[in-house]
């Protein structure tokens, strides 16, 4: 497994028709990406309560995010240039196998005893270059796995098993430390060495291409493309700044002690709303076998984000707030599905990955930015005018990138994208 992966899947030999159930390669990668992100959902639980107990700072919790979340910052522009320049599946492998190793630390760390937090920190920047480098990776390898006409459904398949992954990891985490303590670590290694193993065995047939000539431009060619494709700048964009301005899971805790008064029972509750309502359209949208109308969905899923804000930062009633939770998710989970096939087949598979790590570290910068900008709105301006703000950006802006961006808005099958 040496060289680059390119090529679309109708060119490596995958049949161009046929059930994604069917499709080894797909299943595969699914498998990887499930147990990837269950790994890290347990990781982040496990180490979030090891630090807090041998600390009991809160600080602490936060810089366990910071450190995970700066590499990506730091090296997603590599990150895009090796996912276009080396084999997509030796890069998912071998963070995953990075993975293991950062892992086996941590619990090595957690026996040991140790009272320092520094060393738990300089871990998690290793584990955090390792996300950097399979986010994008993973992003940019799924066109290569199935035929062009599946490749919707290769999403939503993709999005809704990312979604239970996160959903049951931090569940399974919390159970895991309770029962366990410091062999959850263990548990994780597991998860990753099966995501590693996975990984590898992913696209035996996808084609290897020689390598483009590296420079300071090819680094910075994924700006340069999304710029200059319009349909691929609106719908990023837009995404952007409906998670940076539209982001309310930050705030979940003010509302259930002080407007809703449903206490830490119904705030667990309350964070599980959003991946339900998720879960529940991903498994319909992976019916879809020839989606129409692909950007005006967009819009209209945005459009109904925004306003599932507003109605969840106006309601006193618990149920209803649930409702809106619920809404917000499933809206997200179209957003997500739309963009993420548009911009996948939109663009080239040579510069899949380095428009694959620019929009990734927007995304997640954004939902980073997004939590603090409700923080200070909401310490400013109050909890509820913080929220309700936020809403009414995400959906003046939706009207206002429909018509900046009406290439975007006309997008209606796939070959519309080309």
């Amino acid at each position: 497994m040496t060289g680059r992966s390119h090529g679309t899947a109708a060119h490596s030999g995958v049949a161009a028709s046929g059930h994604l159930g069917r499709n080894r390669d797909f299943l595969l990668f699914v498998a990887s990406r499930v147990t990837n992100v269950l790994g890290l959902q347990i990781v982040t639980v496990a180490v979030g309560w090891h630090v807090y107990v041998m600390t009991g700072d809160p600080l602490d919790l936060g810089l366990v995010g910071l450190s995970q979340f700066a590499p990506a910052l730091a090296l997603f522009l590599l990150a895009g240039m090796a996912a276009d320049r080396y084999d997509r599946r030796s890069i998912l492998a071998a963070c995953n196998a990075v993975h293991v190793l950062a892992t086996g630390l941590l619990f090595a760390d957690a026996r040991a005893g140790a009272a320092e937090v520094l060393p738990i920190f300089a871990i998690l920047v290793i584990h955090g270059s390792a996300r950097s480098f399979y986010f994008t990776a993973s992003q940019a390898i799924l066109p290569n796995l199935v035929p062009e006409p599946q490749f919707p459904q290769a999403v939503a398949w993709s999005s809704t098993v990312n979604k239970a992954a996160q959903l049951g990891g931090p569940a399974a985490g919390g159970l895991l430390v309770a029962a366990t303590g410091d062999a959850v670590y263990l548990v994780a290694l597991a998860t990753f060495a099966a995501a590693a193993l996975t990984a590898a065995m992913t696209g035996a047939r996808i084609t290897v291409h020689p390598r483009e000539p590296f420079g300071i431009r090819k680094v910075l060619g994924g700006f340069e493309y999304i710029w200059d494709r319009k349909i691929v700048l609106g719908a990023i964009s837009i995404d952007l700044i409906a998670v940076l301005f539209g982001g309310v899971m930050g705030l979940l805790p003010v509302f259930a002690r002080d407007v809703l008064h449903v206490g830490a029972e119904g705030l667990g509750i309350m964070r599980a709303m959003p991946a339900l309502g998720a879960l529940l359209v991903g498994l319909v949208l992976t019916r879809l076998a020839s989606p129409r109308r692909m950007g005006p969905s967009l819009f209209v899923a945005l459009a109904v984000f925004g306003a599932s804000i507003v109605v969840f930062g106006l309601s006193e009633t618990y149920w209803l707030s649930l409702a809106a939770l619920a809404v917000y998710g499933a809206a997200d989970m179209v957003s997500v599905y739309v963009r993420v096939t548009l911009v996948q087949l939109a663009t080239p598979d040579a510069m899949r990955g380095r428009v694959s790590a620019v929009n990734g570290v927007a995304i997640n910068a954004s939902n980073e930015l997004g939590d603090f900008r409700a923080g200070i709105m909401a310490a400013a301006t109050g909890t509820v005018p913080a929220v309700l703000a936020g809403g009414a950006v995400t959906l003046a802006s939706t009207l206002l990138w429909s018509r900046l961006f009406p290439q975007l808005g006309k997008v209606d099958r796939l070959a519309d994208v080309h």
